[in-house]
């Protein structure tokens, strides 16, 4: 094998030995001990920012340099200039001072000593290091917001500078604070795990069984496009990432067999989104909800598993109504895989899926388990002869490429929302807004909960999940805890709304990405998404009116509140696109949607209302079908 000794090609050789480097790392961390915290942080960040500054341009948000070859690759890489490499020089500074005075560092008692000039230099330029690294992976949103909070440190609560650099650099309270943390202990093993079971081809695992199980269904495409999105989100924990892998497949196809472009992207959108929500392997803001309650990830999990449902109960029926009513066949026998024959072929790469789940509800640590599904995807790959191709040294290496490269945006989010975290903190700026919105909402819960609704939508709308469910923690959750809610219904509230950012418009990453792929109006398909996803949105204001919906009570109430959730989740997508047993008038639309809302409301005299209405709607159709022929089934294009 010729190596490319060019300075492209020995560039790309620092950057796989750096990637690769940075996820041996973690692998060894998780199954040896992590070290103390500040150093185990540090490293994490510092190989982040080494990456992010060699991948990154300094003009643009998005990667220039790829590892991928390829004549039309090389052909368009920008290469780092040399104010990149001073960045590099610049960010490890600090990192290593930290190292190299780490004594220093623990034993001086914060807040009280005061901190030296070199101190103060450090932490400057760690501040701005991190921002302008931000600004680079995911945009100017998050760091603008961190910005707005410095000067509120700064300026209005008055804080002194020496103060706050010590808050957010000296101490595990800042950049180094609960976030980072979790993206070192917790984000990167996983999202290897799903670099690995990309690689290993499990991706056409899940859009073939899919397929194999609704593709011949009434929208069929639509409905594949909803199955294999949940399971893809489980491995990929971004919304964007799942609709660019799914929707090449998924959109064509629901274009095909009838649905409208912006509507095939609203779906695809939607579907995709819901990944982050999804057990048994969650988006990275799972892992900082787990450390901010203090419980297990295990625990969020199974806090999650209803409210998953229910929002791909409301995906599903959207698309099946929205068939129905169009009259829209699903895809022919012919063109789609066999159930018995893709498990055959791929079904053995659900094992190191299994295996995560056994090993972490055997009472080991997530990264441990996750740690445990990465090693075993490439030997899963290799049991059987359609997958061994899979199975090659490029290949692996490739997958800690992408793994490491992945996390690259959580782990500088993280530690740009840990300035803000540190800001918060030390201002106690919290206190005084959960003051604020206590007063405005006239200690009304449910005003309290629209206003939480609206900050995680606009927080969300330029920002990854990881940082606006951060930031909604520090901000909002306190105040809606404060007025009666369960902490863990509090911080599931604010994670979905933070989820659901990615399809509301007018910033809606997921719904960009699909749109682009559908060739459909950016306008039409965001709306499109939110009608698609409106029971959904209703979904987080029932786990706060009831808590049996995240498993927390006795198991008939628990049963029976899934029960008429889910039943009023249908009704109320019903009445949205305009079917149900059959094609609805305007009266049956309207009560389908108050039915659907009453049964959603946790409550005896609620649910027999919502009952009883849903017993008229569905007798007067079920009259109406008998008395009208059906509508002839649209064509396929």
């Amino acid at each position: 094998m010729q190596i490319d000794t060019s300075y492209r090609g020995l560039l790309r050789i620092v950057l796989y030995a750096i990637a690769i480097a940075m996820a041996f790392y973690h692998i060894w961390a998780i199954a040896f001990g992590s070290p103390e915290a500040v150093l185990f942080r540090a490293t994490h960040l510092l190989f982040a920012l080494v990456l992010v500054f060699l991948l990154f341009r300094f003009g643009s948000k998005t990667e220039d340099m790829e590892l991928a070859q390829g004549a039309q690759v090389e052909a368009r890489l920008s290469l780092p200039a040399l104010f990149d490499y001073v960045l590099i020089a610049v960010s490890a500074a600090p990192i290593l001072y930290l190292f190299l005075n780490y004594d220093y560092i623990v034993n001086r008692i914060f807040y009280i000593d005061d901190l030296s000039p070199m101190d103060m230099i450090m932490g400057v330029i760690m501040t701005l290091v991190v921002l302008e690294a931000t600004r680079r992976v995911i945009g100017w949103a998050l760091p603008v917001t961190a910005i707005v909070f410095l000067v509120y440190g700064l300026f209005i609560a008055r804080l002194e500078p020496m103060r706050l650099l010590d808050q957010l650099y000296m101490t595990t309270e800042g950049i180094f604070g609960i976030p980072l943390s979790v993206s070192a202990g917790y984000v990167l093993i996983f999202v290897l795990f799903g670099s690995f079971m990309e690689r290993t081809g499990t991706g056409q695992l899940f859009m073939d069984f899919a397929m194999a199980l609704t593709g011949r269904q009434a929208g069929g495409p639509g409905k594949v496009s909803v199955v294999s999105s949940s399971l893809f989100g489980t491995i990929s924990g971004s919304a964007v990432a799942n609709v660019m892998v799914d929707g090449p497949i998924s959109i064509p196809l629901m274009k095909r067999s009838g649905f409208p472009a912006h509507f095939a992207a609203g779906v695809e959108a939607t579907a995709s989104t819901g990944g982050q929500i999804m057990p048994p392997i969650m988006g990275a803001a799972a892992f900082v909800m787990a450390e901010f309650l203090a419980v297990s990830y295990g625990q969020v999990v199974i806090w999650a598993i209803i409210p998953a449902i229910l929002y791909y109960v409301a995906c599903f029926a959207a698309v099946h109504f929205e068939a129905k009513r169009r009259g829209l066949l699903g895809l022919p026998r012919s063109e789609l895989p066999r159930l018995g024959e893709t498990l055959r072929v791929r079904g053995h790469l659900f094992i190191p899926v299994i295996l995560i789940l056994v090993v972490m509800y055997s009472g080991y640590s997530a990264p441990l388990a996750a740690l445990v599904g990465t090693l075993a995807c490439f030997p899963v790959a290799a049991l059987r002869k359609t997958t061994r191709g899979y199975v090659n040294v490029k290949n692996v290496l490739d997958a800690f490429v992408d793994g490491a490269r992945n996390a690259l945006g959580v782990a500088t989010a993280c530690a740009c929302a840990g300035i803000v975290i540190g800001v918060v903190t030390l201002s106690g700026a919290g206190i005084v807004f959960t003051q604020f919105v206590t007063h405005l909402s006239e200690h009304t819960l449910l005003l309290a909960l629209i206003m939480t609704m609206c900050a995680g939508i606009i927080l969300g709308m330029g920002m990854p999940t990881t940082p606006a469910y951060i930031i909604m923690t520090a901000l909002l959750v306190p105040a809606i805890i404060k007025l009666g809610v369960i902490p863990p219904a509090a911080h599931m509230f604010a994670l979905y709304f933070a989820v659901l950012s990615a399809i509301t418009p007018p910033v809606a990453l997921a719904v960009f990405a699909a749109a682009g792929i559908a060739k459909a109006d950016l306008w039409q398909s965001g709306w499109a998404a939110v009608k698609i996803g409106a029971a959904g949105f209703v979904v987080p204001f029932m786990l706060v009116y009831e808590p049996a919906l995240l498993m927390i009570g006795d198991w008939p109430t628990i049963f029976g509140a899934f029960l008429t959730s889910s039943f009023g989740i249908l009704m109320f997508a019903g009445g949205l696109h305009g079917y149900f047993v059959t094609a609805t008038t305007t009266w049956q639309r309207a009560l389908l949607i108050v039915g659907g809302l009453l049964l959603i409301k946790p409550g005896l005299e609620t649910d027999l209302v919502g009952g009883l209405i849903a017993a008229v709607v569905i007798a007067t159709q079920i009259v109406a079908r008998r008395n009208a022929p059906q509508p002839a089934p649209a064509k396929s294009t």
